[in-house]
């Protein structure tokens, strides 16, 4: 473990960066788009609308991140449940998926606790609330947050592997993923709070003390993602008879699917 960490612990660090990023866009996006304070708020009362507005915004910090020079040499996946889903698809070792995940948390965690530290009084805001993610306050019991938070992390991961294994397709999965989180935050969000991530839920539960409904936003997009990477696994197993090109640079080994050797970056 401390030879992984001491070779990889640049890449590690591009995880926290990247998620630790994406939560201080979400957290400024916040502010601007719902704070009472600011134009948006006072100015357009579709509900809907401003959260497209919040959609377009955190989709296209996904796709700058996922195409960063560092997003590219990690894989960007930001998120442990991605990281759990390529570990058992053997993508990656299993200390790397660890290191992985740790920093993932810690790099949300700061993204979050910089506005709370140095921005209080908009982040605090009830309107705001550390942008946490929680089921809809209609919903009576959890089934309902819970099938659709694994339903949108199951879509999320199965169309990111379908689309990053075809040649012609596969500089493109950044983009796609952009216009689901656009689609999710529009549509989705007030249902379960549209997380798809354990890592982004915890580190708005750090920094507010809101753990209401934690396990959701574990389970629900681990086990969607995991069902996603079984379900690829068997369908490109069955196509081109090795499942093991499926591995990635990471996982130690070299195969013959160069889409997935993104620490290529890194070495050469």
């Amino acid at each position: 473990m401390i030879t992984t960490f001491k070779s990889n612990w640049k890449i590690y660090s591009y995880e926290a960066l990247a998620l630790g990023l994406f939560m201080v866009s979400a957290c400024a996006f916040a502010i601007i788009i719902e704070h009472p304070d600011f134009w948006i708020k006072n100015n357009v009362e579709s509900a809907i609308f401003r959260r497209f507005l919040m959609g377009c915004a955190m989709g296209l910090t996904a796709v700058l991140l996922i195409y960063s020079k560092f997003g590219k040499i990690s894989g960007a996946h930001m998120n442990p449940a991605v990281t759990i889903a390529n570990w058992q698809m053997d993508r990656m070792k299993t200390s790397d998926a660890i290191f992985y995940i740790i920093f993932q948390f810690i790099g949300g965690i700061l993204g979050v606790l910089l506005f709370k530290i140095f921005f209080f009084e908009y982040i605090s805001n009830p309107e705001i609330n550390y942008v946490v993610t929680i089921p809809s306050t209609s919903s009576s019991s959890a089934l309902k947050p819970f099938l659709f938070e694994f339903l949108i992390s199951f879509i999320m991961l199965l169309s990111v592997l379908i689309l990053s294994n075809v040649p012609k397709l596969a500089n493109y999965t950044g983009y796609f993923v952009g216009v689901l989180l656009v689609i999710y935050i529009t549509f989705e969000a007030p249902i379960s709070g549209m997380s798809i991530n354990p890592a982004r839920t915890v580190a708005s539960a750090f920094s507010s003390g809101n753990y209401s409904n934690l396990w959701l936003y574990f389970v629900a997009p681990i086990f969607g993602m995991l069902l996603a990477s079984l379900i690829f696994r068997r369908a490109y197993k069955s196509i081109n008879c090795e499942c093991q090109t499926m591995q990635c640079f990471m996982s130690g080994n070299k195969h013959t699917n160069k889409v997935y050797e993104v620490l290529k970056y890194y070495f050469n």
